[in-house]
């Protein structure tokens, strides 16, 4: 049965809230809205955009919603070209994929991202082919619904028992405890430890290094 690692991208892979942050920030201010503050915004990364703004705007109707969609994708398109923008690669995480790769393990990635934001990520640090599968908020329900961490247990033969999925949100948990995987949080991304524990994490760890070993901890026992 394949051994399978699954990774969350926003908070977990690259640290990208200061492009969405200011991409919320833009979305708001583009309506004649005042933009919420940033913890409010970094407590909805990893759910996709319309969830996402949904609740951080909980009073708006279906056209405001559609409004604040488009301002945000339209910002965030336009911070492209500027460096300030970049989304980089937390500490160790390089290290660590190679180490996971090296062992046997075939990787993957759920995220809330889209798919085009995703493998432009992806191909800018040079690692989209280093994942099996890659699964967005294009190819499903928003998280914590598991179908997409199913989907790609599915597609690449794992079973829950064989799948560890890594993330920095209680979204993250949620959907891997509902899809039955091990649930390993990140302590460096936009949800408090507490958080995730409250929401299945069974492990959190705080630096890239000790990921390997707690991959291969969990999965030790798995047949």
């Amino acid at each position: 049965m394949t051994e399978f690692a699954v990774f969350d991208c926003d908070g977990t892979l690259v640290d990208s809230q200061r492009r969405i942050i200011d991409a919320v920030r833009g979305a708001w201010t583009g309506v004649g809205m005042t933009p919420p503050a940033d913890e409010p915004i970094r407590r909805i990364v990893g759910l996709a955009l319309p969830q996402a703004l949904q609740k951080l705007a909980p009073n708006s109707n279906a056209l405001q919603l559609t409004e604040l969609v488009e301002g945000f994708r339209t910002t965030f398109h336009a911070q492209e070209s500027d460096p300030a923008y970049d989304e980089p690669l937390y500490e160790g995480a390089l290290e660590a994929l190679v180490a996971l790769r090296d062992d046997g393990f075939t990787l993957g990635v759920a995220t809330g991202k889209g798919r085009r934001g995703l493998r432009k990520t992806l191909t800018t640090h040079g690692i989209l082919d280093w994942f099996a599968v890659l699964k967005t908020a294009d190819d499903g329900p928003s998280k914590p619904h598991p179908k997409i961490l199913e989907d790609a247990m599915l597609e690449v033969g794992a079973s829950p028992a064989t799948t560890v999925m890594l993330g920095d949100t209680a979204y993250d948990m949620a959907m891997a405890r509902s899809a039955g995987a091990h649930c390993l949080g990140v302590a460096w991304g936009y949800h408090a430890p507490s958080d995730l524990e409250a929401h299945g994490a069974t492990k959190i760890i705080h630096k890239y290094a000790d990921a390997p070993g707690a991959v291969r901890e969990f999965l030790g026992g798995a047949a």
